[in-house]
């Protein structure tokens, strides 16, 4: 039995989408601490990827990003550019863009800069996980799902719908309330997480692949890497 956990960053925290075999729970908590101690309370979990980057550059772009944009076509957009570590570790949003314009040839928005107390959780937390943990970006794992690009965004019904139809081509069934009544979890917060669960699944298997393959190495030693 090969349990894996597809996390992806809500307003309420973490939302995960657990799938067990044919199974699937969806879990919400407010740290990816708890989220995976909840998931892991009915067995452990082989792999969990996380829409999240692991493996900050010390300088200019990270290949992971650049692959990533090559492979979803018209919706580039969806991926941003990950900042090197020392901008993430600047203490204003104005000191950031000059540190990353320093290092990466290029600012960083302020929306990238209020990611790095997520960053840095998930920077923290791989390095005790006990399981295999990796890299995802949802609408990579969609275009791998569709065998091409998508061309309409998660944000309109009929982007949701094609996304939902592909999830559930694969077993992923999110249907109904799925116990998230109350809580701060977007409709495109499930849906990317299904698809890190999807990609997490190929990973157990030993069937996804990386972008780029062979993972790049950085000076936190961590190897980074979009997997699908």
């Amino acid at each position: 039995m090969t349990r894996v956990l597809g996390v992806d960053a809500c307003k309420a925290g973490w939302v995960g989408v657990l799938l067990d075999d044919d199974r699937l729970d969806v879990r919400v908590a407010a740290t990816i601490d708890a989220l995976v101690a909840h998931a892991e309370l009915s067995g452990p979990l082989a792999t969990v990827a996380i829409d999240m980057p692991i493996g900050l550059p010390d300088k200019g772009p990270r290949r992971a990003d650049l692959l990533a944009r090559a492979a979803i076509g018209p919706l580039t957009s969806s991926v941003f550019t990950t900042p090197v570590r020392a901008a993430l570790l600047a203490a204003t949003h104005p000191e950031a863009v000059e540190v990353n314009r320093d290092h990466a040839g290029q600012g960083l928005s302020v929306q990238a800069y209020g990611l790095r107390v997520k960053l840095f959780e998930i920077d923290k937390w791989v390095r005790q996980a006990t399981m295999q943990v990796v890299e995802v970006h949802p609408e990579v794992s969609f275009a791998f799902l569709a065998g091409r690009p998508l061309t309409v965004r998660k944000s309109t019904w009929a982007g949701v719908e094609r996304r939902r139809a592909l999830l559930q081509d694969a077993g992923i069934h999110l249907t109904g309330e799925l116990g998230l009544s109350g809580l701060a979890v977007g409709v495109d917060d499930v849906l990317d997480a299904g698809a890190a669960a999807w990609s997490a699944r190929r990973v157990a298997a030993g069937e996804a692949t990386s972008l780029p393959n062979p993972p790049e190495t950085f000076a936190d030693g961590w190897p980074s890497a979009i997997w699908a």
